[in-house]
């Protein structure tokens, strides 16, 4: 029987992404105030192919949480091989770095530099992947030592030392290893085991499954790197990153549901999948509203030059609604797949199933994302005066094209979960938020004085958000006993721990 609580975990793991929200705001807030956009521009690119790295984790780290899951002791082997890995990974890293920043005209020295995080990241990484299948909850404990690291470093080095990009790199490096220790001091039972090299051969032996899904999401990173190059504008990758950043916000929601991956990998159970979505589309919905009613002052803040893009943040906030569905409907159907129990399970069998199959439907949707976007850069980088059109344009085409993969997992999700949709209650919210947050855009516009000052700015978007999500939580309370329930549950919980 599984000691993973998906409700308890899902809502440590969402105060831990609000506390990694805040914290990362005022970093974005810091870099976006200091950096100039050129340099700001050149730290999208730099991150962008980072990672392209990082996306090899999962090599590892997606059979970890698999079989840490499932009471399998195979946390020192896949440590001791990403920490291997990593080091090849950084070799790899400098000539590919060098010919970007050759090509784009970048830093070469900060491309340079930022292999130091390479390693970082690929450790984090696969401590992260042990603790999803033992503690999902220690994740959001090790997101909150990043973030407590991350702003006073950023200020020091970013802000006080005006050390442009190097500082951002430093920075993001002492908060990965600040994150590194708080997870191997947490999930230390699990790295006790010796190594054990019939784990690593299977690893060997079937790195392609993990790998696979770095295919597309190699392909949708590019599409930065694609847009520097065929536009030749680091303005307009700066404009992209900054929207991302607002949009960012969207992304504690679909921590709800972290612990339901490694709960249905320990348990035939499907019991609490119907509330946990519901759940996972109400916190969506209401922080999806958040971004689209203050994309502008959300921008302002950022940088008054980015306030252009706030058509660019709006769309974006759709897809991210999307991608925190999909992501979801992803790991509860591979969840389900127990193709990887079997021993004598066969290449075939595996290509066959849903840890295959629900990939294949992703990078299908990606090549059509990818492809009709560098059509469309063809098509009207010469002939658009705007740069935030073509970036319109760019995040109409990703919105667009994943709807069609969310319907389609929505649809999987339905043939194999009980009942799994809430329609009443899902369009309820929908309708609330609409009404709640039309108001507060109203009242917004009325009364929210763009100031530079950000000591007075800040302070008056701070209340007019508590006020927004306020009514929202008060009426779907007032009307939802399911929600009223969490909600007591939540209280509850905080009581115990303050009071044991």
């Amino acid at each position: 029987m599984s000691n993973i609580r998906v409700t308890y975990t899902g809502f440590i793991s969402f105060i831990g992404g609000l506390f990694a929200l805040v914290t990362g705001s005022i970093f974005s807030l810091i870099l976006t105030r200091t950096l100039t956009p050129e340099e700001f521009g050149h730290w999208g690119l730099i991150f962008s192919v980072i990672s392209y790295f990082a996306l090899l984790i999962p090599m590892f780290g997606y059979w970890s949480t698999r079989e840490t899951a499932r009471k399998l002791d195979s946390g020192k082997t896949s440590v001791l091989s990403t920490m291997g890995f990593s080091i090849i990974a950084s070799a790899v890293f400098i000539p590919i770095s060098l010919i970007i920043s050759f090509q784009t005209e970048s830093n070469q020295t900060q491309f340079l530099f930022a292999t130091l995080l390479i390693p970082a990241i690929f450790i984090n990484g696969i401590l992260s992947a042990i603790a999803l299948g033992y503690k999902p909850h220690v994740i959001s404990f090790s997101s909150i030592a990043f973030g407590l690291v991350q702003v006073p470093t950023a200020l020091f080095f970013v802000y006080f030392l005006d050390m442009g990009v190097i500082g951002v790199i430093l920075t993001l490096l002492m908060a990965h290893v600040a994150t590194i220790a708080v997870l191997i001091i947490s999930i230390r039972e699990k790295l006790k085991t010796n190594f054990q090299i019939t784990y690593l051969k299977k690893w060997i032996k079937l790195f392609w499954i993990p790998l696979y899904p770095s295919v597309y999401n190699i392909l949708a990173e590019s599409t930065i790197l694609i847009y520097t190059v065929l536009t030749g504008s680091i303005i307009g990758v700066a404009y992209w990153v900054a929207s991302i950043v607002l949009v960012s916000v969207i992304a504690p929601a679909g921590l709800i549901s972290r612990a339901v991956y490694p709960k249905l990998l320990n348990e035939n159970t499907k019991d609490f999948f119907r509330d946990n979505l519901t759940y996972l589309f109400y916190f969506g919905i209401l922080f999806t509203s958040i971004v689209i009613t203050f994309a502008k002052p959300g921008l302002f803040i950022l940088n008054p030059f980015y306030e252009k893009a706030t058509l660019v943040v709006i769309i974006l906030a759709i897809d991210g609604f999307l991608t925190i569905l999909v992501n979801m409907f992803q790991l509860s159907l591979i969840g389900i797949e127990k193709i990887d129990t079997f021993s004598h399970s066969t290449y075939k069998d595996y290509i066959k199933s849903k840890l295959f199959y629900v990939y294949t439907l992703r990078l299908i949707q990606v090549i059509i994302y990818v492809i009709i976007f560098v059509i469309m850069l063809q098509i009207f980088t010469s002939s658009v005066s705007s740069e935030i059109d073509l970036l319109i344009y760019w995040a109409i085409i990703l919105v667009v094209t994943e709807i069609p993969l969310t319907i389609i997992l929505g649809v999987m999700i339905k043939r194999n979960f009980p009942d799994p949709f809430d329609y009443v209650r899902i369009m309820k919210f929908l309708i609330i938020s609409i009404v709640v947050f039309t108001f507060t855009y109203y009242i917004t516009e009325i009364y929210l004085n763009y100031t530079d000052n950000l000591y007075h700015f800040i302070p008056n978007l701070f209340l007019l958000v508590v006020f927004g999500v306020g009514i929202h939580l008060l009426i779907t309370c007032a009307i939802d006993s399911k929600i009223r329930t969490l909600f007591k549950s939540i209280i509850y919980e905080i009581k115990n721990k303050i009071n044991p």
